[in-house]
Parts: C-alpha cells; sequence; structure tokens
C-alpha cells in the first residue's frame, strides 16, 4: 500500500479510522474536453476512507475495515467503471466517472452502508488517487453528500 500522509479533517468525534485499499479499474469520460481521456482507460486507484464517530458497535469496531474494503473493493475492482449505470452515466457531468465523481460516489455508498448501523459512524473524507501525480479529495457538506 502506498506510504502517505492523507488531508486531516476536523471534527468533534472520539473516533477516527482510516482505511486505505486500492482497486483496479477502467473508465472513460465521455466529454470532448477530456482529451485522451475520452477513451478507454484503466488505472490502479488508491484509496483512504475517512470514517468518525462517538459510539462503537456491539463488536468494539466504530466499523469493521474489512466491511468497508468490502464495500468498494468489490464493487470496482477490475471493472469498467461506466458500465456502473447505477452510479455513473454518460448524459450528465455530475455523474461522468471522472477522479471526483468516483470520490464522491465511494463517500456516498460508505455513508449508506453507516446510516443502517446503530452506531451512526460518519463518512468524513474519502481521498482517492488515479496516478502517482492527481488525487482528489472529497468532503461531504455539513452531512450532505
Amino acid at each position: 500500500m502506498i506510504h502517505q500522509i492523507y488531508p486531516s479533517v476536523q471534527h468533534p468525534y472520539r473516533y477516527e479510522l482510516n482505511k486505505d485499499f486500492h482497486f483496479a479499474a477502467a473508465h472513460y469520460v465521455p466529454s470532448d474536453d477530456a482529451g485522451k481521456c475520452q477513451y478507454v482507460h484503466g488505472h490502479t486507484y488508491f484509496a483512504n476512507i475517512t470514517i468518525a464517530g462517538d459510539e462503537l458497535d456491539h463488536s468494539g469496531f466504530l466499523v469493521n475495515f474489512a466491511v468497508i474494503k468490502k464495500l468498494i473493493h468489490d464493487r470496482f475492482d477490475h471493472t469498467l467503471l461506466n458500465n456502473d449505470t447505477a452510479n455513473f452515466n454518460d448524459k450528465e457531468p455530475e455523474r461522468f466517472p471522472t477522479t471526483e465523481v468516483v470520490a464522491r460516489t465511494i463517500a456516498e455508498i460508505v455513508q449508506s452502508h453507516l446510516d443502517r448501523q446503530p452506531n451512526k459512524p460518519k463518512c468524513l473524507q474519502v481521498f482517492l488517487r488515479e496516478t502517482p501525480t492527481s488525487y482528489v479529495v472529497y468532503r461531504p457538506k455539513d452531512g450532505v453528500m
């Protein structure tokens, strides 16, 4: 795994969890302005998800690390992101599978899972590296995805 210092999120919670993982996926950005990125190509994405909360669950976890990885890795690894029509489409720029939108989508998927947990943790940040020199940080505003 890439050793990285991630941007910090200031928050009032007692616990903060960070999960690193990677996944390999292809995509294309359906816009003439995307240059070469409008053609199918792939990346090994490196992700860090920051989750925080005040209460632990019945197992003593804020969230089980394995669950977070499973939510994202199992869904996106070795896929063409554009084929995930539940999250991405070729018509709305807010749903093109750019790194920004993929980071936001990861946050939405994780938060949807967290909302069903009795201890109600919050996804505070998704750091998503697309290449060795390019990354996006997504932070929901005031709990709004």
